[in-house]
């Protein structure tokens, strides 16, 4: 005997699930990095600290999309985040633990986008996929500049002490800025 299909509003609801796990991760990674710029700016590492900054701005993005989906299928989004931040980081710690964040959470995204493809729900996809492509440039941007730390060490860093951290008159993120 085959199992019954899951309804129509069963399966809206595990979307709006799994689209507020999404933005709890996205609400994380915006008091994660909006920290870490902070930081980076009292260390007076200006250029890290407005990217740091722009990147966050993308997050708090992401979170919106992630919250206006969720208020489209009805549902209520989350405005809390699980995880412990990682406060007072040492320059060179941030950026490894940064791609990790990243990197898991590429991993969770695409599980996520399956659930919502699984549930006949094309746009909630769409929105994962191209969030996840965001999450990879920034991704690759944390690796970036952890590398350099890790192999100029004292001579990268040193470029970049005393650097502005202004981002500007507008703050439009990271990727909008075209920062990658």
């Amino acid at each position: 005997m085959s199992k019954a299909r899951p309804s129509k509003e069963e399966r809206k609801a595990r979307v709006v699930e799994v689209l507020n796990k999404a933005r709890a991760m996205e609400l994380f990674a915006i008091t994660q990095y909006m920290n870490q710029h902070y930081n980076l700016d009292s260390m007076d590492y200006g250029e890290l600290a407005a990217k740091m900054k722009l990147i966050a701005i993308d997050e708090m993005r992401h979170a919106e999309m992630f919250a206006e989906r969720v208020k489209e299928l009805g549902g209520e989004p989350v405005t809390s985040y699980d995880g412990d931040l990682k406060k007072a980081q040492d320059v060179r710690s941030i950026y490894p633990y940064d791609t990790q964040l990243e990197d898991d959470t590429i991993d969770v995204y695409s599980q996520l986008l399956l659930t919502c493809r699984d549930n006949g729900d094309a746009i909630s996809a769409k929105l994962f996929e191209t969030i996840i492509e965001e999450e990879q440039a920034h991704m690759n941007y944390f690796d970036n500049v952890g590398n350099h730390i890790e192999t100029l060490g004292d001579t990268y860093l040193s470029k970049i002490a005393g650097t502005s951290s202004s981002t500007g008159p507008s703050t439009k993120g990271f990727l909008i800025s075209g920062g990658n």
